[in-house]
């Protein structure tokens, strides 16, 4: 594993969990990935002009086209009998249960050997807080002002119906359980997607300092699931005997309240 393939210095949002995804993601992974980034908060790992902050071979695709682009590159090193080399799809919701699923569908369907990882913020954050299709239903976004008045896009479930070799759910609040995950990932002989629930204190109207204590309660209320899909089979990460009450969870964030 590579500490280092990030550099220390890069200005995401205080408390972002995106960060500890990516950063986890290529600690992982190591020096032999290729990661493709599509404009959004991920972007800033990109870089712009002749910089970046990473030291692995990437890619800046358009916003619909991470799959696609990814896929790419996989042909192209199977082609050159090339093996051992990663390639990452690494894109948040918005890239990727809306503008991406195109894409993402046609990926999953030639079962390319690509590890695609969704950070979920749950809204386009990047541009200004606008809701996606994996915003909550109620939630507050500048799009939906009064909250959203349609439920939240179950992309797991249309993942799942593709019948790829590994699906999983994971949290930043887990961090073993998604490295875990990852490590599994890079064994697989097809494609695996991830689907990480990554809390954003700008968007979603918490403290910086509360980005794990809310990821917990995601899954301590059983709103968001941690499990596995393995060759079809559905395994649950994450049991939760005494489940809190959903309000623990939304009350923490001011996306979910209004004014009086």
């Amino acid at each position: 594993m590579n500490n280092n393939l990030i550099s220390k210095s890069v200005n995401t949002c205080a408390g972002c969990g995106l960060e500890i995804v990516i950063r986890l993601a290529l600690n992982i992974l190591g020096e032999k990935t290729i990661i493709v980034i599509p404009p959004g908060c991920a972007a800033l790992f990109s870089g712009y002009s002749n910089e970046t902050t990473i030291s692995v071979p990437g890619f800046q695709c358009n916003l619909g086209n991470t799959a696609a682009v990814a896929g790419g590159i996989r042909a192209g090193l199977d082609m050159q009998g090339i093996e051992d080399v990663y390639v990452l799809g690494f894109a948040g919701d918005g890239a990727t249960v809306d503008i991406g699923l195109q894409s993402l569908s046609g990926m999953l369907e030639r079962n390319d050997k690509v590890i695609y990882i969704c950070y979920d913020n749950e809204a386009y954050m990047n541009t200004g807080i606008q809701d996606s299709g994996s915003t909550p239903g109620n939630a507050i976004t500048r799009t939906t002002p009064g909250g959203k008045l349609i439920a939240k896009k179950d992309i797991l479930r249309i993942v799942e119906s593709h019948n790829i070799p590994y699906i999983a759910s994971a949290s930043v609040a887990y961090i073993k359980d998604l490295r875990n995950k990852i490590e599994r990932a890079k064994t697989v002989q097809g494609t695996s997607y991830i689907h990480v629930h990554t809390p954003c204190p700008t968007g979603w109207g918490f403290q910086p300092s509360q980005t794990i204590e809310v990821a917990k309660k995601a899954v301590q209320t059983a709103i968001f699931e941690l499990y596995e899909i393995i060759d079809g089979e559905k395994k649950t990460n994450k049991t939760i005997n005494n489940i809190l009450p959903e309000k623990e969870y939304l009350e923490i964030q001011k996306r979910f309240k209004r004014e009086e």
